[in-house]
């Protein structure tokens, strides 16, 4: 059984765990618990009528978040030698083919995301062990595999972000920091809400969405309404 602190105890006293709250109305409550010493990050989990089971019920996507995640995205590029400039100036903090390859091969990862153009996965599904693991392999689906790498960097580096459903059938991502204003974590949640909604496969009629809790790292989680 998970031991809470005085701190949350208290905390916790006010906020009714049965009811459904607006979003407006969560941001409020998580902001106005005690604080802790660091800038939490805040995360909207989904739980959603989809069987991950069946192909036609997987759920990806991704969204750009107006305000971003307020975590400075350190982004590589797998390219020709011709667009590593271009992808450094775009903010790739590193670009290259082989050299890059066999960097990354020798143990370095001090990065967070990969993008590649379609000609270099060849030479990089050598790395499909390390990567893959950690889900930093380019993908199409995620809009990392392209022949655009600048446009998919700076994306990235405005708030773009992938979101997947989970083998339970859920989907939990990061959506902010507790320290963004008010109206901009709300702006984003919104932004996160609609995406998982677009998404929804053709084969689920109705219900698809049937629960959304947002939290922050040390905070409780506060279910939204629906609507």
């Amino acid at each position: 059984m998970t031991k809470h602190s005085r701190r949350y105890i208290e905390g916790i006293k006010d906020i009714d765990f049965e009811k459904a709250y607006d979003i407006e109305e969560a941001v409020n409550i998580l902001k106005q618990f005690p604080s802790c010493k660091f800038d939490e990050t805040l995360e909207l989990s989904f739980n959603l009528n989809a069987d991950p089971k069946k192909s036609d019920q997987i759920v990806r996507g991704t969204v750009v978040l107006p305000h971003g995640t307020g975590k400075e995205l350190r982004i590589i590029a797998f390219c020709k030698d011709n667009l590593v400039e271009e992808s450094k100036k775009a903010g790739a903090i590193d670009a290259g083919g082989e050299e890059l390859i066999k960097k990354i091969q020798e143990g370095w990862l001090d990065f967070d995301i990969a993008v590649s153009v379609p000609s270099m996965m060849k030479d990089i599904s050598s790395l499909g062990k390390i990567l893959g693991p950690r889900g930093m392999m380019p993908n199409p689906k995620a809009g990392t595999l392209t022949d655009n790498l600048s446009d998919a960097i700076q994306q990235l580096k405005k708030g773009k972000i992938e979101f997947k459903m989970d083998s339970g059938g859920n989907i939990h991502v990061t959506i902010g920091k507790l320290s963004f204003d008010k109206n901009q974590i709300v702006e984003n949640a919104k932004a996160m809400i609609s995406a998982v909604q677009l998404n929804k496969p053709a084969s689920i009629k109705a219900g698809f969405i049937k629960k959304i809790v947002l939290t922050s790292s040390m905070g409780p989680g506060i279910r939204i309404k629906l609507s």
